[in-house]
């Protein structure tokens, strides 16, 4: 996959993730996006590092939309826990 798909996954990655864990966040739709991105790049570096499962060349591989919806969920987390709400 290229960095563009990478991209592309991570903003629906970091939707899904929205979806998955609802609230407000405090950096709000770009931040999550954001995240999103980082959150694809950060499991996909993770599964294949640490979970010996190299990532498919296949944009359409559910692992690696596994690994990039689980980073997501990581990171946004972290940004919560680290951030709270602020948004209130």
């Amino acid at each position: 996959m290229t960095v563009i798909s990478w991209i592309i996954l991570g903003l629906l990655a970091g939707a899904i993730a929205k979806f998955l864990l609802p609230g407000r966040d405090p950096g709000g739709l770009i931040g999550t996006t954001l995240i999103g991105i980082a959150g694809a790049f950060l499991g996909g570096w993770i599964s294949a590092r640490w979970l010996d499962h190299p990532i498919s060349k296949d944009f359409y591989d559910g692992a690696t939309w596994a690994a990039a919806i689980g980073g997501s969920l990581m990171l946004l987390v972290a940004y919560r826990l680290l951030f709270g709400n602020s948004r209130d």
